[in-house]
């Protein structure tokens, strides 16, 4: 019995590499050079650019996902006030123009509905 929970303790701890690894993979930058963040089943990339938003999505497995069917919000907090973003489709990611220039890494939140009507969302500190 003893021994039975040694094993499971040392599987555990040879565990914990490989989880702060991936914990770590969210808080650089994504495959367009935005920072990433879970949302549901989905990981999403923010990228800002003076007043445009691309929020690209991907799978569990880091796969694209068409942003077909898809609709999204951002909020992004902007001198200390919310600057709302509505994105939309195009080609492979959702996009929306803000009314303010928002700098490379804003806080905030990004809703995104998919083609089945479910919502998710992700934050962004």
């Amino acid at each position: 019995m003893l021994i039975q929970r040694f094993l499971a303790a040392g599987a555990l701890l040879a565990l914990l590499p490989i989880c702060a690894i991936d914990a770590r993979a969210h808080d650089g930058n994504g495959h367009n050079g935005g920072r990433v963040a879970d949302a549901g089943p989905y990981h999403i990339e923010l990228v800002t650019k003076d007043r445009t938003v691309e929020v690209y999505v991907f799978d569990a497995k880091e796969k694209a996902v068409s942003p077909a069917g898809f609709k999204g919000t951002a909020i992004l907090v902007v001198g200390g006030k919310p600057a709302r973003v509505v994105l939309t489709p195009a080609e492979a990611r959702l996009t929306g123009q803000a009314e303010v220039a928002l700098g490379t890494n804003p806080k905030g939140v990004v809703q995104i509905t998919g083609p089945d009507g479910a919502a998710v969302s992700g934050k962004f500190n």
